[in-house]
């Protein structure tokens, strides 16, 4: 017997806009809704829409929710402001990483934890776990939220015809409570495309009303519905790492050119902390893979699992590859030896089925939007 994939508040409307849906992390979403270069040119130039409500909300309230999250991850969550949010990652006693994560501190002992839809449970689990001993209280908000994501540098204007809100004031990684086209919204400067955008967090009940006025007040600024597909090109492009491809239970923030997410300057323990100083230090003295840019020098398109050669020996590894919309060639990140991973490094490729193509190292991202 197989598990009927959930459906978002919005599957009818993706379906009416003849969207290709797929499974993903038992969900059923939208993958494209026509070209997806086209969805991801339209990010990178106008704007695009999205609907995230994959993504698994927890909440975590109470006098010790501080206390409780700088317990369970491995970021400084107390001196997180009200109204901010926080990269994070969530790991293993052994230091290996369950998710990353960002986290929003709603009021004084109110934060909003958003974990991978693949992850979610696996979060919930481990932060209820974790919070033993702590007066604080975690609680499964993933069907109290709708999420939907408008990105690109056309973003600020389509959503300040519909709000009141002061988006001016709105820095990268905040979240403000406001109200969006009449819907009550956490509006949040977050994404996942390495454009300016905003993720608003709304009621199931609320998602199309606010799909359809964001569609109408973007209509002559040229947004468009995206899908999953050109999201993965837009984060791979701008550097950003995937659960499941960079980031796994092998693999240690360190591992990843991630430890700056650690705190180790916190006070108290917290999970994976004696793992993760060995992992520090080990990193310092002899540096791991190190996670790397390819950019192609033909056509072909490297895939995750696919090894980095240099001189007929195996260096490497591919975490995530496609073709960059951006720089009209194929590009992966790689988790690559040290001793290949400096940009420039001649003699490095690619072995795709048998055949060894050249690649280029860079440093990543492979695109950083202009200020």
């Amino acid at each position: 017997m197989t598990d009927t994939p959930r459906r978002t508040a919005l599957d009818a409307l993706h379906r009416e806009l003849g969207a290709t849906m797929t499974d993903f992390a038992g969900w059923d979403m939208p993958l494209r809704y026509g070209s997806e270069r086209d969805e991801h040119v339209a990010v990178r130039t106008r704007a695009g829409l999205f609907d995230l409500s994959h993504m698994g909300e927890i909440t975590v309230t109470g006098p010790q929710a501080a206390a409780l999250l700088d317990f369970a991850l491995v970021g400084n969550i107390g001196s997180v402001a009200t109204g901010r949010a926080r990269y994070t990652m969530i790991c293993r006693e052994d230091g290996g990483i369950l998710d990353d994560l960002i986290v929003y501190r709603l009021a004084d002992t109110e934060y909003m934890v958003v974990a991978n839809a693949s992850n979610a449970q696996t979060v919930l689990d481990a932060l209820t776990g974790r919070a033993a001993g702590f007066d604080a209280e975690v609680r499964d908000d993933r069907d109290a939220y709708a999420l939907l994501a408008v990105q690109g540098p056309e973003s600020p204007g389509i959503l300040k015809s519909l709000t009141d809100a002061d988006l001016d004031g709105l820095k990268y990684y905040a979240g403000l409570p406001g109200t969006v086209a009449g819907v009550p919204a956490l509006i949040a400067r977050t994404g996942y495309t390495g454009e300016d955008g905003f993720e608003l967090f709304v009621a199931p009940g609320d998602a199309e009303k606010l799909w359809k006025a964001l569609t109408e007040a973007g209509a002559d600024a040229g947004l468009v519905p995206c899908g999953l597909s050109c999201r993965d090109t837009l984060r791979l492009e701008a550097g950003m790492p995937l659960y499941g491809h960079e980031l796994t239970t092998a693999t240690t923030p360190f591992d990843a050119g991630l430890g700056r997410v650690v705190k180790f300057e916190k006070e108290g323990d917290f999970v994976g902390r004696a793992a993760l100083q060995a992992a520090a230090e080990r990193a310092e003295a002899q540096p791991p893979r190190k996670l790397v840019g390819l950019i192609a020098e033909g056509r072909r398109v490297p895939r995750a699992g696919f090894a980095v050669v240099a001189g007929g020996e195996t260096v490497g590894e591919v975490t995530s590859g496609a073709p960059s919309p951006t720089l009209g060639k194929p590009i992966a990140i790689a988790y690559v030896d040290a001793a290949h991973a400096a940009p420039g490094t001649p003699g490095v490729g690619v072995d795709i089925r048998g055949s060894h193509e050249p690649y280029e190292v860079v440093a990543l991202p492979f695109y950083k939007r202009q200020r």
